[in-house]
């Protein structure tokens, strides 16, 4: 039978873990972590993944220090923050949600976080030290996939891993991490050609596209890991709700799949633990080094 990767319930697991770790430290260093989540505008999505961030936050014992801009902040504003961030003592990550609005050049600001505060792990010289195989922050959503594996006991060394989606949020970390971990590394994108047959080859495939049910069974090897990492909001035909969906066709999908993640309950709430655990794993090295 295929197997169902539980993200929520490893997520559950970890936070626990690292509700007690808060509360061990909190105690040696005088103060608990802190976590900064600066949004610009009103996009009701991230409006929803930002309460969601600080909800999980205060479930571990993380002080969350939200700032909501309006959306015609300027570049300048939104730069002079970060600094004052970077420079807060009781600030060990900063987080800018995305996407910004258009006159905001994202790119500038996520280099504008210092390093060491950088808990989605995005900025150059945290994806150097991944290009790099060092120690450092990583991406998010790739470091809950690779969680993910290991809980599961999937071994990527010597495995074929195709990994659909190229962004510097997923699809490149999670590539090299891949590779790190010993398996043989595809990416695809919009100008690959023939992405069913290439699909069709991997023992791991890692979708993330942003394109509703784009993988069908036809794409699927027998028996083959897959990790959906889409989140889409559509419009059920009969009821007229709207329900979350991934880039996999689950429904077809799974009986083909050795094992896959759900959407949603899958790699969402690894995601947010793992955002977590670089805010931890940066406060740590603050009082240790």
């Amino acid at each position: 039978m295929t197997q169902r990767l539980d993200g929520k319930a490893l997520a559950h697991k970890l936070q626990a873990q690292l509700a007690t770790d808060v509360t061990n430290y909190s105690g040696q260093w005088h103060r608990p972590p802190g976590l900064a989540v600066v949004m610009v505008g009103d996009d009701p999505a991230s409006a929803a993944y930002v309460r969601n961030k600080e909800r999980a936050c205060g479930q571990v014992g993380i002080v969350s220090f939200g700032s909501q801009l309006p959306s015609n902040t300027s570049q300048k504003t939104v730069g002079e923050l970060i600094d004052q961030l970077n420079q807060d003592e009781r600030v060990d990550g900063i987080l800018i949600q995305l996407p910004l609005p258009n006159h905001l050049d994202a790119a500038a600001l996520l280099n504008r976080i210092a390093p060491e505060k950088d808990v989605d792990g995005l900025h150059p010289e945290n994806m150097g030290r991944l290009m790099r195989g060092e120690p450092g922050l990583r991406s998010c959503t790739p470091a809950g996939i690779m969680a993910v594996l290991q809980e599961y006991d999937i071994d990527p060394a010597g495995q074929r891993a195709i990994v659909l989606g190229r962004s510097i949020l997923v699809g490149k970390p999670m590539a090299l991490m891949l590779l790190e971990a010993n398996a043989t590394v595809t990416i695809a994108h919009s100008r690959t050609a023939n992405i069913p047959e290439l699909c069709r080859q991997a023992d791991i495939l890692v979708a993330a596209v942003g394109r509703p049910k784009m993988i069908n069974a036809d794409w699927v090897k027998p028996g083959a890991t897959i990790i959906d990492v889409g989140i889409n909001r559509i419009q059920d035909a009969e009821s007229g709700k709207s329900r979350l969906v991934g880039d996999v066709d689950f429904d077809t999908v799974e009986p083909m799949a050795g094992a896959i993640t759900p959407v949603p309950g899958g790699i969402g709430p690894m995601t947010v633990t793992m955002l977590l655990h670089n805010t931890i794993l940066s406060y740590r090295k603050r009082f240790n080094g």
